[in-house]
């Protein structure tokens, strides 16, 4: 391919040179010989300062969105990340153009409805890649996921794999940053799905208003047109906003909700075995069981239903794909050594996850007796503003918290649980401290007495805790399970099924 090729579409401000490309890169630490340059300024670091070190490295040409004239071949843009999208898409030959492409965006429960929607393309006989918060799922393999939306050259990159192996559909979770940072600019999302929005990342976004407004874009097209169908759950406020946008924007609307959606539920049971309700789409109904457990799920399998439903699956297999997915690494997860008392691994990570968790383990505490035991910390360098309303959501659902350090990242982990233990306060819960997260464990399960229920929160599927800027091994689920095993507990560890 050669350089004015791999430019077309890309709005360019001026351009030198046509030579033959073999590759693109925006990292120069990855340039090989015959590699095309992507140099663009983000959010904490400017790619142009590196144009000489990717030359060096045989980069024949470069796309900059700096004023500068580099030693080879050449394109301006006004703004690099477009442009690394458009670049990227050519070079790979437009694969999001021959797949179905779904996104998942909202605050909670994206990883869950990508899973259950990817259960059910399965189901339906469809070779599909997952991309998200947990794990990649591409051409049959497993693969580590370093963020929950790839930037845009891995993201064609990844399409074009799932396209070789004869994938049909693609599945995604779509980040308001990466919505933000224009990563899936260019792709034509067929169908997109919105959660719910809660208070979070606004040490990115800075207000509600803002974050909302990155979520709309996947409804809105940024680069293309905006998805042929929106599912919206309308039982959240900003559901209704976004009901009304795309519904003005032209989209085919798919609403989901407990009632008076166009997914909806009756006859809703929900026990520490599974859920289980009869689905009224707008067609038919047909019994719904999961393995899932939780009001929070009910709505994850009700925006993969009506997902699935979009993409023309039968609702026999819609029934079948749901009952077939039995857990989600990292989300309400049981940790199970044969002790007398519930041990749940979760990623709640912001304060109305945490309500939801300790509501959902209240109700089956409620029915035999027992107490509500949680375990939390909050990530360093992220909003400190949710940090205080985190503390009151985990005390007024819970019997007794433990509060103790997540990602701390650059900042004092001490620091971090005093901003949190404001709200503990507030909430007038009884509460232990303890920064080590591995000693906090070993506490809070310590705590636990016959019928309790404990919860780890905040890492959920997590491996490692980052602190400073290292990345330490570490995970809840084989914590819990050690300290299980030290207290006398040996029986079967991570237990397969939710």
């Amino acid at each position: 391919m050669n350089f004015l090729d791999l430019l077309k579409g890309a709005e360019i401000l001026a351009q030198s040179g046509n030579p033959q490309v073999t590759g693109v890169e925006y990292d120069s630490r990855k340039v090989k010989p015959g590699d095309v340059f992507v140099a663009m300024k983000g959010d904490s670091s400017d790619g142009n300062r590196f144009i000489e070190q990717a030359i060096a490295a045989g980069a024949v040409a470069v796309v900059t969105d700096s004023n500068c004239k580099p030693g080879v071949a050449w394109a301006r843009v006004s703004h690099g990340r477009p442009a690394l999208a458009v670049v990227s898409a050519n070079f790979y030959q437009h694969p999001a153009e021959k797949l179905a492409v779904t996104g998942i965006t909202g605050t909670n429960g994206k990883s869950t409805t990508a899973f259950l929607l990817e259960s059910i393309l399965r189901a339906a006989g469809r070779e599909s890649a997952l991309l998200g918060t947990i794990e990649y799922h591409v051409a049959g393999k497993v693969l580590s996921a370093p963020h929950t939306t790839p930037e845009a050259l891995e993201l064609q990159r990844l399409f074009r794999r799932e396209l070789e192996a004869g994938g049909t559909e693609v599945v995604m979770e779509v980040s308001s940053h990466a919505l933000a940072q224009e990563r899936t600019f260019g792709i034509p999302f067929d169908v997109s799905i919105f959660t719910n929005l809660t208070r979070d990342h606004l040490d990115y976004h800075r207000s509600m208003d803002e974050y909302f407004s990155a979520k709309r874009i996947l409804f809105s097209g940024q680069g293309n047109r905006g998805p042929r169908v929106s599912v919206i759950n309308v039982d959240d406020e900003y559901g209704m906003k976004l009901k009304k946008f795309c519904t003005g924007a032209g989209s085919e609307v798919i609403t989901y909700g407990l009632s008076g959606a166009d997914f909806h539920v009756s006859k809703m049971e929900i026990t520490l075995r599974g859920t289980r309700f009869q689905l009224i789409t707008p067609d038919d109904s047909v019994a719904i069981v999961s393995p899932l457990i939780g009001r929070v799920n009910v709505y994850n399998i009700l925006a993969a239903c009506a997902a699935a439903y979009a993409r023309a699956c039968p609702i026999e297999t819609i029934a079948n794909g749901i009952a077939n997915l039995s857990r989600v690494p990292g989300r309400f997860e049981r940790v199970d050594g044969g002790q007398p008392f519930t041990v749940v691994v979760d990623y709640a990570h912001t304060d109305d996850a945490l309500r939801n968790l300790s509501s959902l383990a209240r109700e089956f505490v409620n029915q035999d007796g027992g107490r509500v035991i949680t375990l939390f910390g909050c990530g360093g360098d992220r909003d400190r503003s949710k940090r205080p309303l985190m503390g009151e959501a985990a005390g007024q659902g819970s019997d007794f918290v433990v509060l103790t350090s997540d990602n701390p990242r650059s900042e004092d982990p001490l620091a971090i649980i005093n901003d949190a233990v404001v709200g503990l306060q507030r909430s007038g819960v009884k509460y232990d401290i303890e920064p080590d997260r591995r000693s906090a464990i070993r506490t809070a399960i310590a705590a636990a007495q016959p019928k309790d229920i404990v919860l780890l929160a905040g890492k959920g599927h997590e491996r490692v805790q980052i602190v400073g800027n290292t990345s330490i091994p570490f995970e809840d689920r084989r914590v819990a399970t050690e300290v299980l095993r030290d207290l006398g507990y040996d029986g079967k560890g991570v237990e397969k099924g939710a």
